[in-house]
C-alpha cells in the first residue's frame, strides 16, 4: 500500500551509527521531521544529496525540522560514511528492509548492479502529530529529491 500525504506515517524503530535505537516516535515528540531514503552509501549520488542536506542543515533547524538519512546499508558502513561526509545528522540501519518496504521506497531490482533490494531514494516529511505532509518517492536513482519543496512542506507545517 502506497504512502501518502495525510496518512499517519508509519513508526519505526532503527539503530543510529553509534547503534543507538531511534524509533519515529522518538522523532517527532521533539520536532518535525525530514526523512530521506537513499540507495547505497559511498555512491556519487547519494553522497552529493546527503552533503546538500549537509550544507543546508541550518535552514532545517530553523524551521523545527530533524533530518535522517535511511539507507539498507549496515549501521558499520552508515558509520563510516557519515564520519567520512561529516554529517550532522543520524543515519539509520534498514538492513533488514522492513521500514523501505513500510514507506513503498525499495528496489525490487535496483537498475543498476544487478542488485535486490535496495533502497529507493525518496523523502518524506513528518510533523509532530505523525502525519505525512510531503512525499517524493523517485524511481530513478540518478535523481535527487526536491529540497526546495521539501523545505516549502515544512514552512506550511510551521505556520
Amino acid at each position: 500500500m502506497p504512502v501518502e500525504v495525510g496518512q499517519e506515517a508509519p513508526d519505526f524503530s532503527l539503530y543510529n551509527t553509534e547503534l543507538k535505537e531511534i524509533s519515529l516516535k522518538d522523532l517527532t515528540s521533539k520536532s518535525n521531521v525530514v526523512l530521506l531514503f537513499f540507495p547505497l552509501a559511498f555512491t556519487g549520488v547519494c553522497t552529493k544529496e546527503l552533503c546538500s542536506t549537509r550544507d543546508d542543515i541550518a535552514n532545517y533547524e530553523q524551521l523545527n525540522a530533524t533530518v535522517v538519512g535511511i539507507s539498507v546499508d549496515s549501521a558499520f558502513t552508515l558509520a563510516k560514511f557519515r564520519e567520512e561526509q561529516q554529517l550532522p545528522f543520524d543515519l539509520l540501519s534498514d538492513f533488514n528492509k522492513e521500514v523501505s518496504q513500510k514507506y513503498d521506497s525499495l528496489y525490487e531490482q535496483f537498475p543498476k548492479f544487478g542488485l535486490k533490494g535496495v533502497t529507493k531514494r525518496s523523502a518524506f516529511v513528518i510533523n509532530q502529530q505523525g502525519i505525512i505532509k510531503y512525499a517524493e518517492i523517485l524511481q530513478d536513482a540518478s535523481k535527487v529529491p526536491d529540497f526546495d519543496k521539501i523545505i516549502e512542506a515544512l514552512q506550511t507545517v510551521n505556520q
